[in-house]
């Protein structure tokens, strides 16, 4: 039967108290007079004959509406569910002028449980539309949980922590009162028990740059991020990771950063590229950065350090792995000073005064040496500096780089933070909300879609994400329809967004991890969303050939897939922070355009059979002694030389 009726209009589940007022409403479209019955369950409804059905609810029940013309054309809407939730007075009662917006009347109840014994948590919410729930965890989010009941088996340690509920519909989204899970401390001989130290939150900004325009390209850096946010997101923390920033990119990156952190707050700052250190002072070269080196054109560290501890953050840990060869000494001192002492900032440097840092290749990948360690050891339960004196004896034994290389560690720790703290929020707060919704701003994907093109071809985008300004579009052909065969694809952006991976000769396990996706016909990646000023619109051109008139055709689609990843937080329109933020002085002057230019990027050197490992530093010249290839000095003399290291030094084990 076809059916010529269009419900254009479904009713919705409501949840409501018992005895109160509902009306269900469902709206179509057909030829002639329409006709209604609405059914409650499988039985008609009395009456129940018009648009809209007004009932008081005293139990939960399910209704369907069929729809029908005077020429036996019939339709049936969506089964809703009215839910009667039977609560005693006066949690059930709801306010004067209530919409529909949720109302929670039963919130979850702290519990302090024996170590194996089964907790359940509940909130209940009034709603119309029937509310939605999300349970969280410490602020994180609690995957597939969703139902008004949390329930937990065996609880153990892993389990104690702050709880609440997330309860929305379309009008409103309304948090419960925190939770906690505790389990009875097991006393031994009476000792005192020792309060475990915990986290409001946990952010960290990852940050790495490779493909410079004026320097020498690195390539450890993608790596280098890539892991050490995956770990960082097993301890917990909201990461934000970023590839090859201007000198502007990184200070908004960096303000935005910093108004994510409170009390209370674990902050981590993550740099891994070329870096130079100049009357005390480590500043960071951003990918524009120009010859010779000028403080005004990097980001120093020192005032990264100062604004972040502003913040009053519980610890804030700052690693770089970036060379500190000294540089131009007779320049001014800095006038930065550190705050008061706060006792919660730890500096881990890949290496030491005017020494530099080294990458290791193998022919697989490459790594920064500080970060290979670091990557190793950071999920250890343990004080952060004690983690880092594991890296630092670790990168000690290494002899590729002994005497070459030493972590430098300083802090001013007076408690004993450790990255795997864990988090405890005192409840929901804005700070919380603000920091969850930044977060999922900047990592959040365009979801799959289906193309239909006027062959009858349907074509489906997907989307990937190893980093939060690069995506790669994925295009796979799931139905060639009735007439195109032999089918190709092809992607295109506008506007065009650079791959700068592609001009680099990175090694097959590197380019495997920026393509995740098989069984695609075509991909395209674009680097540098932080660049982006309107939404992202992918052209997908079909190429087929017409089974019947046997020509090679093209058809083609625009998609927008508005602002991806770090895009949605439109880091171009941010207040600059050397005005918002106290970047204030000689070396924190307002950024000055230069060339963007592409730059023509050297191709590192072949590796012989065998892969033997092939350090290089991060920044300037190093200084090895090898007699596979005579060191070169640099003929300037106001400017450190920047170079790839080409002696190739043979050892029995590769670095990884």
């Amino acid at each position: 039967m076809i059916s010529e009726i269009v419900i254009v209009q479904h009713p919705v589940s409501v949840c409501v108290p018992q005895n109160y007022k509902v009306s269900l409403s469902v709206r179509a479209v057909g030829t002639g007079t329409l006709n209604y019955q609405w059914f409650q369950s499988e039985d008609e409804i009395p009456g129940g004959t018009g648009a809209d059905l007004v009932l008081s609810a005293q139990r939960t029940q399910l209704y369907v509406c069929r729809v029908n013309d005077q020429y036996g054309n019939w339709e049936f809407s969506e089964w809703v569910k009215v839910k009667v939730l039977d609560i005693p007075r006066p949690l059930s009662r709801l306010p004067g002028a209530w919409r529909g917006e949720p109302h929670i009347a039963v919130h979850p109840a702290s519990q302090t449980v024996q170590r194996g014994e089964r907790v359940t948590l509940q909130c209940l919410a009034f709603g119309m539309p029937a509310p939605q729930y999300q349970w969280y965890k410490n602020g994180n989010l609690l995957q597939g949980k969703t139902k008004e009941t949390l329930q937990i088996e065996n609880v153990d340690g892993d389990h104690e922590g702050s709880y609440l509920c997330a309860v929305s519909n379309v009008l409103e989204e309304k948090w419960t009162e925190p939770a906690d899970i505790s389990i009875v401390p097991t006393v031994v001989h009476q000792s005192p028990v020792v309060k475990r130290l915990t986290a409001t939150d946990k952010v960290a900004l990852l940050i790495g740059n490779l493909n410079y325009a004026h320097h020498p390209p690195l390539l450890a850096p993608m790596m280098d991020v890539h892991e050490l946010a995956n770990l960082l997101r097993q301890l917990g923390f909201r990461v934000v990771s970023l590839l090859d920033l201007t000198k502007a990119e990184m200070l908004t990156a960096i303000n935005a950063f910093l108004q994510l952190l409170d009390r209370g707050v674990y902050a981590l700052f993550y740099y891994a590229g070329h870096g130079y250190e100049c009357a005390g002072r480590n500043y960071l070269v951003a990918i524009d950065a120009p010859q010779p080196y000028q403080p005004e054109n990097c980001v120093s560290v020192q005032r990264v350090m100062r604004l972040m501890q502003e913040r009053r953050t519980a610890l804030n840990v700052i690693l770089l792995d970036t060379c500190r060869k000294w540089y131009n000494q007779n320049c001014a001192p800095s006038e930065i000073r550190s705050l008061a002492p706060l006792g919660n900032t730890v500096y881990g440097y890949a290496t030491c005064e005017d020494a530099e840092a080294f990458e290791v290749q193998d022919g697989e990948r490459s790594s920064g040496i500080f970060t290979k360690y670091l990557n190793k050891h950071i999920l250890r339960p343990q004080k952060v500096t004690h983690v880092l004196e594991q890296v630092s004896e670790d990168l000690g034994r290494d002899p590729l780089v002994t005497g070459k290389q030493v972590v430098e560690i300083r802090h001013t720790l007076k408690d004993p933070r450790a990255l795997s703290d864990p988090i405890q929020t005192a409840g929901h707060t804005g700070e919380l909300r603000l920091r969850d919704l930044c977060w999922r701003r900047a990592n959040d994907l365009p979801k799959r879609r289906k193309l239909a093109f006027p062959c009858g071809a349907e074509v489906e985008l997907s989307f990937s994400a190893l980093f939060s300004n690069v995506v790669t579009v994925f295009a796979a052909v799931k139905n060639p329809g009735p007439v195109a065969l032999d089918c190709s694809l092809s992607l295109r952006s506008n506007p065009v967004l650079e791959d700068v991976f592609s001009d680099v000769g990175h090694s097959d396990r590197m380019e495997s991890l920026l393509s995740k996706e098989n069984n695609c016909e075509s991909s395209l990646r674009l680097c540098g969303l932080q660049k982006l000023q309107k939404p992202l619109v992918i052209e997908v051109d079909l190429h087929y050939t017409h089974a019947d008139r046997k020509a090679r055709l093209k058809e083609s689609k625009l998609e927008d897939i508005g602002r991806p990843l770090v895009a949605q937080c439109e880091l171009h329109k941010r207040k600059s922070p050397e005005a918002s933020a106290g970047w204030e002085g000689r070396e924190g002057t307002p950024f000055l355009s230069i060339d963007h230019r592409q730059a023509s990027y050297r191709q590192p050197p072949h590796l012989p059979q065998g892969r033997p490992c092939r350090p290089s530093t991060r920044k300037a010249e190093n200084a090895w002694k090898c007699v596979t290839a005579p060191k070169h000095p640099s003929t300037r003399s106001n400017e450190p030389e920047e170079n790839d290291e080409t002696e190739i030094l043979q050892c029995t084990t590769c670095s990884r």
